[in-house]
């Protein structure tokens, strides 16, 4: 439709009659998202644009949220024995960026971009490992003396500027072998050269879960920016010392230089009852992720969204989940203002979320459950201002 047939349609797109999750407010709000080229042209009053658009994307009794970024996912189909269909597990569940947490490493960064990266419909961006294998040849990726190579790494990032956002290093008992410290040390010195280089932040993604080495030795070493993932787990060694109703004190410290704790669920790596005790403590995640994979796609974890109930049935109010899951994702991967945001400029990703009434049983990586009033669930998603209808679809 359009104002007349000698005008130009002035948008391409609006969403409207929908909710208004705003990272940036309180509470949701009315108005509608007018999209042209690409990106959002201005949020309008409700049905002030509705003849004066090319397509009209009815959001009636839904919320639209910016679009939804998963910090942490492994997409590496193919190659890894985790990586699951990355539109699977994007747009078609509401995702409309994924980042996968990892899986490549410099030696199959190449194969992952021309794979993966370019023939997804959803935004893939990547977390470069500090292995050169990645996970490519299994999950004990820093065995061998040999696994690190510090030139090809700063090579792979410098060369790929726009899709790796940062450097991944698992830096648990399982992977790490008699490396200790090293290969986070290894990463830091990696991401300093970068930010040198670029004039930009470049953090680090560190997977944490059972010691050694120590969770206080490694949030020592972390920076403002850098990333704590699984940060919530149930494991010895975590967040909360065995019967200690405080957080381990360089937990306390690491959050006071800006370092970001993502929850990062998983398999084995999202507690109830730790997020409870940290949400007492005064400690929120800054972010939400999955670590959604080939082996947990059908439980624990199931998709974003899922994820996302579960942090509201623990405490998050529905705006801090959303915020967790665009602007301070957007945030932590140097996109702030081009992603996770409802503002006029910024890329016209947005994500159509549902909320499914009755009480919905929700069980988190140790098997435990919570109970919520009603369930987060993708209706349709917009990705740089394109419509891709989910199971739900309402367009």
């Amino acid at each position: 439709m359009s104002a007349s047939d000698d005008e130009p349609d002035p948008y391409d797109l609006v969403i409207g009659g929908g909710l208004l999750v705003d990272p940036q407010q309180s509470e949701p709000l009315g108005g509608d998202v007018a999209v042209r080229d690409g990106r959002i042209a201005a949020v309008v009053a409700p049905g002030s644009a509705d003849s004066r658009c090319a397509r009209f994307l009815d959001a009636r009794g839904l919320l639209v949220a910016p679009g939804l970024i998963d910090l942490h996912t492994h997409i590496y189909d193919g190659r890894t024995g985790l990586g699951t269909g990355a539109d699977a597990v994007g747009l078609a569940s509401g995702v409309t960026t994924l980042v996968d947490a990892g899986s490549a490493g410099s030696d199959s960064f190449a194969h992952f971009g021309e794979t993966v990266v370019a023939n997804s419909a959803t935004r893939v961006l990547s977390w470069l490992n500090i292995s050169r294998h990645g996970l490519t040849q299994g999950t004990r990726e820093l065995a061998g003396s040999d696994d690190i190579r510090h030139a090809a790494t700063v090579r792979t990032i410098l060369d790929n500027p726009e899709t790796i956002r940062g450097v991944k290093v698992r830096m648990s008992r399982s992977v790490l072998g008699d490396n200790g410290l090293e290969p986070l040390r290894a990463a830091k010195r990696v991401t300093a050269e970068i930010s040198a280089a670029t004039g930009r932040v470049f953090p680090v993604m560190v997977h944490v879960g059972n010691a050694p080495p120590a969770l206080g030795d490694v949030l020592d070493l972390l920076e403002a920016g850098d990333i704590v993932t699984h940060a919530f787990h149930g494991k010895p060694g975590g967040l909360f010392p065995a019967a200690a109703d405080a957080p381990v004190p360089q937990a306390l410290a690491a959050l006071g230089r800006g370092v970001h704790f993502d929850v990062g669920h998983g398999s084995a790596s999202f507690a109830f009852e730790t997020m409870e005790r940290a949400l007492a403590a005064g400690i929120r995640p800054h972010t939400i992720s999955t670590d959604i994979h080939r082996e947990n796609a059908a439980g624990p974890v199931h998709s974003l969204t899922t994820t996302m109930t579960k942090l509201l049935a623990v405490g998050l109010t529905l705006n801090e989940a959303v915020r967790a899951t665009t602007s301070a994702a957007a945030e932590s991967i140097g996109l702030a203002g081009e992603l996770g945001d409802l503002k006029a400029g910024s890329v016209a990703d947005l994500t159509l979320l549902d909320r499914t009434e009755g009480a919905v049983g929700l069980v988190d990586a140790e098997g435990r459950t919570r109970t919520s009033e009603w369930l987060l669930a993708p209706a349709s998603v917009v990705r740089a201002g394109v419509v891709h209808d989910t199971r739900k679809a309402t367009a």
